[in-house]
């Protein structure tokens, strides 16, 4: 990631640091690392600083960390190709994301080689500041449950096969840090020890469990849950499910897509207060569509219609999101009256803890990552920074409609 060396001085603003509220505050960036931060009236030698100029009492937050992303912008992980993850970590700045999980789904092995080949190459080698940073491949299936596979096509379903999974991580150049499997079908559990021993993130999605089937999987290892509510067993006062599962097993951390489309805001709110800020990670899961017109879009090889807010295929079936993760920053302060310190845990601390990347990512602390974001006083991203570039000025694409 060589590029020239930046002396950047963030101030006047609110900083939302690891450990308080600085106000009317400031940042000192050196190349890509936050060097210092602090109140104003303690900031010395800024003559060395080039001064990026922001609106007084705006909020500086870390940067979005989604997990779970297949595209936007008219690319998508699936297509395989160089072009598209350019397209992705060029685009996902403007939303406030400063780095993702390329997301593949379910398809044939040659299509999900392809993009496991394009995506490990592009992560050792084509990475570069200013734009958000590719940080490892979530596999969405073909480990799933045809009977939860939403708009992962049946066809391509298949059991949890571990020589299959060892291939693809070394076709991927080891980049795969986590696998959404339904643990129930032959061969689930065994993979979660796999994954567990392997440092990798067992995610518990696309399911049919049982809650006493997900306690099994939970003790072998698995710790994460793909999309909650979202195609899985639900909550039954008789059988608790994967819901109920999740609701109970500290262990879990649950994403969440907080577009008021896959989950009602009351449902959500009803995670939050069972699962706390600790507990949950907001995502998008969208598709190639996002910051796209209405129309036609493809998704795996099914044909998916954009339309009021909504992706779905043919027989309504919901199809990823076009979801910004800056307006599921916004709407879960909106549904579950959290506060935005709370919000920056869901979509910053924790993916950065479950991806044990915290050292360098996730909140903002002199020595990590200069990833940070700028919001309005509406909570609207302003700026964002990818290791200490500039990726997105919203003064500067008032004229770009996203």
């Amino acid at each position: 990631m060589a590029s020239k060396v930046n002396h950047i001085l963030l101030k006047e603003i609110d900083v939302y640091s690891d450990s308080k509220i600085i106000k009317n505050g400031y940042i000192k960036i050196i190349d890509q690392k936050i060097i210092e931060l602090g109140p104003l009236d303690k900031l010395s030698n800024e003559e060395d600083f080039e001064v990026v100029k922001v609106p007084p009492h705006f909020k500086a937050i870390p940067g979005f960390i989604d997990v779970h992303i297949h595209g936007v912008n008219g690319a998508d992980t699936m297509d395989g190709t160089k072009e598209a993850l350019d397209t992705m970590v060029k685009t996902l700045p403007k939303e406030g994301t400063t780095s993702f999980l390329a997301t593949t789904m379910t398809q044939e092995t040659e299509q999900i080689e392809k993009a496991l080949l394009n995506a490990g190459d592009y992560i050792s080698g084509q990475q570069s500041r200013g734009k958000a940073e590719v940080l490892g491949i979530h596999l969405e299936g073909p480990f799933v449950n045809a009977k939860m596979a939403g708009a992962q096509p049946i066809q391509y379903i298949i059991d949890p096969d571990l020589a299959k999974l060892e291939k693809w991580q070394s076709l991927s150049q080891g980049n795969i840090k986590l696998v959404t499997l339904a643990p129930e079908r032959p061969g689930g559990i065994e993979m979660v020890r796999y994954l567990k021993a392997n440092g990798i993130i067992a995610s518990i999605g696309h399911t049919y469990a049982t809650y006493d089937e997900v306690n099994e999987a939970v003790d072998a290892g698995a710790n994460h849950v793909t999309h909650l509510y979202n195609q899985m067993r639900g909550l039954h006062h008789r059988e608790p499910g994967v819901v109920g599962a999740a609701f109970l097993r500290d262990e879990l951390i649950a994403e969440l897509i907080v577009d008021g489309v896959h989950v009602r805001p009351e449902m959500v709110k009803l995670a939050y207060q069972q699962k706390r800020s600790e507990g949950l990670i907001l995502i998008t899961d969208s598709m190639r569509a996002k910051c796209l017109k209405n129309g036609q879009y493809d998704l795996g090889g099914q044909e998916v219609t954009v339309k009021e807010g909504k992706a779905v295929l043919e027989d309504g079936t919901l199809a990823g999101s076009i979801l910004k993760l800056g307006q599921a920053v916004k709407n879960i302060v909106a549904y579950s009256d959290c506060t935005l310190e709370e919000a920056i845990e869901m979509v910053s601390v924790n993916p950065a803890k479950q991806l044990n990347i915290f050292e360098r990512k996730g909140s903002l602390t002199a020595g990590k990552d200069a990833d940070i974001v700028i919001l309005d006083n509406n909570l609207e991203v302003f700026m964002t920074f990818c290791l200490g570039e500039l990726a997105f000025n919203r003064e500067e694409t008032k004229s770009e409609n996203y």
